[in-house]
This record gives structure tokens, C-alpha cells and sequence, in this order.
């Protein structure tokens, strides 16, 4: 699947609501050009769940632009994208339901993006942030504003009850 076949396929679908053309679904090989015709698409500001999962080829430019129509949000996969703080920022923005975010591996990630996206998220409940470059302080910070909040990072959950560190099973 392209660009131009997906963004048919998602033009067309009125009712989706969970959106997943990660990277291990049906050959996707998805572009900013792509997740910018998929935005247009009607169904976009009533989607729950959208996954990106491991899409090499998008950037902050196109993550940026679905985002800010999802505005019926709660979970998000852009684990093993190449994203940065600006898409944090979009996110955090336009994204007041957003429960869960999958945010493996992105190595560009920082702890202002983390900081924002908490901040703003107040129904976050759950970041996968295993295999980004986040020091483990910044975390602590995540939780003093979130305890609720798990916080799962190379095979450990952070959460608050004393700030104990669990094993992920």
C-alpha cells in the first residue's frame, strides 16, 4: 500500500475509527504526502486509534498534520518513527482524550516534548517510551505530574505508589 491507495481507502471509509498502517500491515510504505491527503479525509477528527508503527518514512510534517484533525484521540503508535518534539507538541495540542502513546524507539524524542505531552494530556494514562534516550530523572518528573501515569521504558513499568519500579511482563 502507497500513498495514494491508502488515502483512498481512508477517503472512503466514513465510520473508521481505528486507523493501524504501521509498517506490518499489508506492505505499507506510507509518506508526509500520504498522511496529509489521509487527513482530509472526513473520518479523521472520529478516530480513536491510529498506528504508524515503525513508518520510516514520515516525519513531524506529516505526523503534524493527521494529529491536528484527530481530535476524538486515545491512542497512538508512532513507535519506531524518526518524530521529534514538534509532533509531541502537535500532539499534546490537539489531542485532549489521547489515553495511550507508543513512543518506542523514537530517538529524537525529549524530555520537553515528554514534559509538554503530559502536561497537556490529562487522560494519559499510558507511554511506552522503551528505547528513546529519556533519562530515567525525567521520569520521576512525568509521575510527580502524573502519578496515575505508567510509565513503561526498557522492560520496566514506572508507576507511583512509592515510585516503584515493576517488572513488564
Amino acid at each position: 500500500m502507497d500513498d495514494d491507495s491508502t488515502a483512498r481507502l481512508v477517503r472512503y471509509a466514513y465510520s473508521l475509527k481505528d486507523l493501524d498502517i504501521s509498517r506490518s500491515r499489508w506492505g505499507c510504505q506510507i509518506t508526509d504526502s500520504g498522511l496529509y491527503r489521509i487527513s482530509l479525509a472526513k473520518c479523521v477528527s472520529n478516530l480513536t486509534s491510529i498506528s504508524l508503527w515503525g513508518m520510516t518514512g514520515i516525519t513531524d510534517k506529516g505526523v503534524v498534520q493527521l494529529i491536528s484533525r484527530a481530535h476524538s484521540l486515545q491512542h497512538l503508535n508512532i513507535g519506531g518513527t524518526f518524530i521529534t518534539d514538534e509532533s509531541l507538541f502537535a500532539i499534546a495540542n490537539s489531542c485532549p482524550h489521547l489515553k495511550t502513546i507508543v513512543l518506542w524507539s523514537c530517538r529524537h524524542v525529549t524530555e520537553s516534548g515528554l514534559l509538554v505531552l503530559v502536561n497537556k494530556c490529562r487522560k494519559l494514562e499510558s507511554i511506552n517510551v522503551w528505547g528513546t534516550r529519556i533519562p530515567v530523572d525525567c521520569f520521576i518528573g512525568l509521575l510527580t505530574i502524573s502519578p496515575a501515569l505508567q510509565i513503561k521504558t526498557r522492560g520496566l513499568l514506572l508507576n507511583v505508589g512509592s515510585t516503584s519500579l515493576w517488572p513488564v511482563v
